[in-house]
């Protein structure tokens, strides 16, 4: 009779704890009852009926997919964290849309050590009235941009995404990329003079 050793066997409690994970049944029923309040929170959040949709869509399926054998009794908690998290992604985005379609135009200046995000304001600021038509142009402007940073040389792109993306200040990109804050300000500046270029060759005015 084989013995099996000490520190590899288990206690008889331990079946008893043993975790029990949720059946495609028991997401969907979670899903179901929790897309109404969902949904009211993200429309309080985001002001936008569209908006709001699609970010409590992008949570269910994000629960769905990384979470959805878990324990039922985890889904209240996971689907929360998940459906903040995806509202902060929205306004860093519109942020980054408002940013580009109302200030892409300072960018004609010549001075590469100037970076570009210490002279623009978001145009959230600017209290601009949204129109389906001012809609439709952020967000064609943001994919050139996000199809253009990907064209980038290396360091401007790590530059540019650390600091328009990540909300990094300079010194804190300059840190993680191991060169000066003059370095950092010059790859910012290069990068939106490109994607100003792009945008402007595209037919794109602001």
């Amino acid at each position: 009779m084989v013995k099996v050793p000490p520190e590899k066997q288990q206690h008889p409690c331990l079946f008893a704890e043993r975790t029990i994970l949720a059946s495609p049944h028991q997401l969907a029923t979670f899903l179901e009852s929790s897309e109404r309040r969902a949904f009211k929170q993200a429309l309080y959040a985001v002001r936008e009926e569209e908006a709001a949709l699609d970010i409590v869509q992008d949570a269910m399926m994000k629960l769905a997919e990384k979470y959805g054998d878990r324990p039922a009794e985890e889904f209240p908690m996971l689907f929360q964290r998940i459906l903040q998290n995806t509202i902060r992604d929205h306004f860093r985005r519109s942020k980054v849309r408002n940013l580009w379609t109302t200030a892409l135009s300072v960018f004609s200046q010549d001075d590469d050590e100037q970076d570009p995000l210490d002279t623009l304001q978001s145009g959230q600021d600017q209290g601009n009235a949204k129109t389906p038509e001012s809609e439709l142009l952020q967000s064609r402007t943001l994919a050139v941009i996000e199809n253009e940073i990907k064209k980038l040389p290396p360091r401007q792109r790590e530059a540019f995404v650390m600091r328009y993306w990540e909300e990094m200040d300079v010194a804190e990109t300059a840190n993680a990329m191991g060169c000066s804050e003059g370095s950092v300000k010059t790859h910012c500046s290069r990068a939106t003079h490109t994607l100003a270029a792009a945008l402007a060759a595209m037919g794109i005015s602001l």
